[in-house]
């Protein structure tokens, strides 16, 4: 029996059923609860982390302000970051800190030339809380106590005025050691999701403002990189500080100039730099002007960088050079510098020792 041919209408609705099938929506995996979340959190905390739900909590919250998501990768980055600044302490202690900061008065006297006998009159006078600036000042413990002491050693003594201007010498703080001048800036640009405790400096030695903009810090902007290491050089060193030393490097290859491979692009004190001046020894071969490279490179702290001219012909100069593909990524080469630090440690040593504690976390999340 010879079968008939179907009609021209099933054809259509046979047609049409299939469209229908491929234009419906991929059903994607639902977002966990945030009980989930924290709950996964607390698993990945040290079992001897005091307030382990609170850490949770704060967590969750400030992944939640910056609507980024928290797969496992990003919160055992976030973990590592506070296990190394802090080990978990929202106002960690530094030793000798009285001892630290009594020499940058002194030092900063003797830039100015106070004599000694003024500085201790200074000291021996009654602070807000009662106290003499000097008691307080040796029995100071935290970041967050010294930089209350400083506000009220600039905002009520003349000569805290003159030795220190408006530059409060603490620039991070927090559980996540995060730059104040950082915190300034991002909450200038995007709104702060709690209520202030006077002001964003005091925010960021909170365990919840520390960590919100530490995590922005650490997470907030689009890089494109192979592994989480460089977000942690970053971190220390500046956004894009990982991205612009590889281009340092590759720039060195083409102009065959040494350079210090540190992330920094430009001088922002209207200086010509390093790395400008070897990018301007090949504006003949890059086809670009003077400005155009200085514009390209004042981009250095954007994701706009990579889409330069300049980004894109140093990169394809260096590697007909090298006769090989280069990296788009390397650690900044840069010696720390701090009264806190007294070994020679370097962002690449800083960078390391995160990404090992990262690794860790990963290795036992459940979702990792």
């Amino acid at each position: 029996m010879r079968l008939r041919p179907p009609s021209r209408s099933v054809v259509l609705l046979a047609l049409l059923a299939l469209l229908a099938g491929c234009a419906r929506p991929r059903v994607e995996a639902p977002q966990r609860r945030p009980d989930e979340v924290r709950a996964q959190i607390v698993h990945l905390l040290p079992a001897d982390t005091a307030d382990r739900q609170g850490w949770a909590t704060d967590i969750y919250a400030a992944f939640s302000a910056l609507d980024m998501p928290p797969t496992a990768s990003n919160l055992c980055a976030t973990l590592a970051v506070a296990a190394q600044e802090s080990g978990y302490h929202a106002d960690p202690v530094v030793p000798g800190l009285g001892r630290i900061a009594r020499k940058e008065i002194d030092r900063r006297a003797a830039q100015h030339h106070v004599p000694q006998f003024l500085v201790r009159a200074a000291l021996a006078l009654k602070s807000p809380d009662g106290r003499s600036y000097g008691d307080r000042l040796a029995a100071v413990r935290t970041e967050r106590e010294l930089s209350r002491l400083y506000e009220d050693f600039i905002g009520m003594v003349p000569l805290g005025r003159r030795l220190l201007g408006d530059d409060n010498p603490i620039h991070t703080g927090g559980p996540m050691q995060v730059s104040v001048a950082f915190a300034e800036d991002y909450a200038n640009r995007h709104p702060y999701p709690y209520a202030l405790d006077g002001s964003i400096r005091h925010e960021v030695f909170s365990r919840r403002g520390g960590l919100y903009f530490g995590i922005a810090h650490l997470l907030a902007y689009p890089a494109d990189y192979p592994q989480m290491l460089y977000r942690f050089a970053d971190y220390n060193a500046g956004w894009y500080a990982s991205r612009n030393a590889a281009f340092q490097q590759a720039l060195s290859t083409a102009s065959g100039i040494p350079l210090d491979f540190d992330g920094d692009l430009i001088r922002y004190d209207g200086g010509l730099g390093a790395t400008e001046r070897a990018a301007r020894t090949l504006a003949g071969r890059l086809e670009l002007e003077p400005g155009d490279i200085h514009d390209a490179l004042a981009e250095g702290e954007s994701p706009d960088f990579t889409r330069t001219d300049l980004y894109a012909r140093v990169f394809a100069l260096a590697e007909a050079t090298a006769r090989k593909p280069l990296p788009r990524a390397m650690l900044p080469r840069i010696r720390l510098e701090s009264p806190k630090i007294t070994r020679k440690l370097t962002t690449a040593w800083f960078a390391r020792r995160v990404d090992g504690r990262y690794r860790r976390c990963l290795a036992q999340s459940p979702r990792g």
